[in-house]
């Protein structure tokens, strides 16, 4: 009976300790995985492509594609991914600008901090980024402030 036991607590243990499956995967394999049917694998594949930075520039296009997803999480961390690019993710600007009326509040946020990210390259954003400091959330209201700040290349308000 011990002996039983044991071997199923230790096939739990080994069972609770798989890996994420963006996890080991290049750019190029997360970057099919953004184009999967699946929101949860599309979600998974722009984390992931996040967690790559600079060296996602090539998954631009396919996160660009992402930010018009139905599914809000493949909007949020495609939004995510094109931030932690930074200004190599300048071809996104127009995307990322129509993702700041998203009807979800992360959304916004999260493609406000993506445009402060890219920097100045995104001044087409700034009538819309200057609308969103106004925004019901102040979350969305900070990023906004930050992102206008970082974008005209002014000091961040506290």
């Amino acid at each position: 009976m011990a002996r039983k036991f044991c071997l199923l607590l230790m096939a739990l243990m080994v069972g609770c300790g798989h890996k994420p499956p963006y996890e080991g995967k290049s750019v190029a394999q997360l970057e099919r995985m953004l184009k999967d049917g699946d929101a949860d694998a599309q979600s998974q594949a722009a984390y992931g492509l996040s967690l790559h930075g600079p060296e996602a520039v090539e998954a631009v296009p396919a996160l660009a594609h992402g930010l018009a997803s139905p599914h809000t999480l493949v909007r949020q961390n495609s939004a995510l991914a094109l931030g932690r690019i930074g200004p190599a993710a300048r071809a996104a600007v127009s995307a990322l600008t129509a993702v700041l009326r998203d009807p979800e509040w992360m959304v916004r946020r999260q493609a406000a901090l993506a445009l402060g990210e890219i920097g100045p390259d995104a001044v087409a954003a700034v009538p819309t980024l200057q609308r969103l400091t106004k925004d019901p959330d102040r979350l969305v209201r900070r990023a906004a402030q930050d992102a206008l700040a970082k974008v005209q290349g002014g000091p961040t308000k506290k």
